[in-house]
C-alpha cells in the first residue's frame, strides 16, 4: 500500500525541485515559478507561497499562491500579468486511464483541502487548458466556469504560416518590403509609450504604474524570463511592441502588447507577431499562449494568427461574507454601467466612462 499523501508549504531551499516539476508538467507555466512570483509580488505589493502535495518525499503537484490583502482579508486570485495561477500536477506514467485519473483526483483533493484550511476570504484559480477535471472542487461547492485563450503551435512554422489568415500574411510581407525591422531589446520607454497609448485609445487598464512596470520588466530581463520584441521603421522608431514571458516550461506567454496609433494600418502588429513566433520557435518554445480570448476586436485579431482556441477551468472557493458582499456590489455596478451604455447607444449618445 502506498504511503499517505500530504501537503505543506515549500521552503525556499526546495524551490529548485518545484521548478523541475513545473518544467515537466503540461499544467506548468512561468506564472507558477517562484522567480516570477517573487518579481510580481515585489512590484505589485503582494507575497507568495508554494503549496505542494507529496508522497514519500516526491512532489506530485502543487500551486503557487499569489496572496494579496484587502479591507476584507487575504485573498488569492489571478490579475493582470498573472493570467494563470492554477494547479500543476506531475504526469503519471501508468498506462491505465483509471489509475491516472485516481491519482489526479487524490492530489487535487488534498490541495483543495489545504487551500480551504489556509483561510482566504477569496480563493480563485485559473488553470491552463491541460487541467480538465473540476470534480474535486465542484463536489465541495466551488464555483466552476470556463474562460478561453488562443495557443499558437510553434513546432512547424511552415504549417503555421499556412494557418495564418491570408490578409495578415499579406501585411507581414508588405512590412518586410517596406523595410520594417524586428528587434529584441530592452527599449522599455517605447514599449510603455505604446502601452499607454493603447490604454487611452481603447480604454484598457494599465497593467502597472510606470515605475513598478519598469522594475518588473528589468527584474525579469535580468533573470532571462522575458523578451521585449519591437517592430521598427527603417529609421529605428518602434511602432509596435510586445512583452513575452519565457521560462522552464516550453510554452511562452505574450502578456502585453501595444502599437503606435499613427501606424496601425501598415500591419506592423501582424509583422511583429509573426517575427516573434519565428524567434520563440528558434529559442525552443513549442507554443505561444496569446493570453485571453474574451469576445472583442483584439480577440478577433488573435483568432487570425493560426492558434487553437483552448478552454481553461476557473475555480472559486466559497467566499467569506465580506467578499460575497463586495462581489455582489461589483456585479450590480457592472450591470448598471451596462444598462447605461445600452441606453446611451439607443439615444445616440456617447457611452459614459
Amino acid at each position: 500500500m502506498s504511503s499517505k499523501l500530504s501537503t505543506r508549504f515549500l521552503p525556499e531551499s526546495e524551490y529548485g525541485e518545484w521548478n523541475r516539476l513545473v518544467a515537466l508538467s503540461p499544467d506548468g507555466s512561468i506564472y507558477s515559478t517562484p522567480e516570477y512570483l517573487d518579481v510580481l509580488s515585489s512590484t505589485a505589493g503582494a507575497r507568495f507561497r508554494i503549496l505542494v502535495a507529496e508522497r514519500s518525499g516526491e512532489l506530485l503537484g502543487g500551486v503557487g499562491l499569489f496572496e494579496r490583502q484587502s479591507a476584507w482579508g487575504a485573498f488569492v486570485a489571478p490579475r493582470l500579468l498573472l493570467y494563470y495561477n492554477g494547479f500543476v500536477l506531475r504526469p503519471h506514467e501508468s498506462k491505465y486511464p483509471s489509475e491516472r485519473t485516481a491519482r489526479q483526483l487524490e492530489i487535487l483533493t488534498q490541495l483543495r483541502q489545504a487551500v480551504e484550511r489556509a483561510g482566504y476570504g477569496r480563493a480563485m484559480f485559473r488553470n491552463r487548458c491541460t487541467l480538465r477535471d473540476a470534480r474535486p472542487f465542484r463536489a465541495k461547492g466551488w464555483d466552476v466556469w470556463l474562460s478561453y485563450t488562443y495557443v499558437v503551435p510553434l513546432g512547424d512554422l511552415e504549417a503555421l504560416w499556412g494557418r495564418i489568415e491570408q490578409n495578415l500574411r499579406r501585411l507581414v510581407q508588405r512590412c518586410g518590403r517596406q523595410g520594417v525591422q524586428f528587434s529584441d531589446d530592452d527599449d522599455f520607454d517605447s514599449f510603455y509609450r505604446m502601452h499607454h497609448q493603447t490604454h487611452e485609445r481603447k480604454g484598457i487598464t494599465l497593467y502597472l504604474p510606470r515605475p513598478q512596470f519598469q522594475r518588473y520588466f528589468e527584474c525579469l530581463r535580468s533573470l532571462n524570463l522575458c523578451r521585449l520584441y519591437h517592430a521598427r521603421l527603417p529609421d529605428g522608431r518602434s511602432i509596435a511592441a510586445q512583452l513575452v514571458l519565457i521560462g522552464p516550461n516550453a510554452v511562452s506567454h505574450t502578456v502585453c502588447a501595444g502599437a503606435d496609433g499613427e501606424f496601425l494600418k501598415i500591419g506592423a502588429t501582424a509583422f511583429l507577431r509573426w517575427k516573434a513566433f519565428e524567434e520563440l520557435s528558434r529559442l525552443g518554445h513549442t507554443a505561444n499562449d496569446l493570453t485571453d480570448a474574451a469576445l472583442n476586436p483584439v480577440t478577433h485579431f488573435k483568432s487570425q494568427l493560426g492558434g487553437d482556441l483552448e478552454q481553461c477551468l476557473n475555480l472559486r472557493a466559497p467566499e467569506s461574507p465580506p467578499f460575497r458582499l463586495e462581489r455582489a456590489a461589483f456585479d450590480a455596478l457592472r450591470a448598471a454601467r451596462s444598462a447605461a451604455g445600452a441606453l446611451a447607444r439607443r439615444l445616440g449618445l456617447r457611452r459614459p466612462r
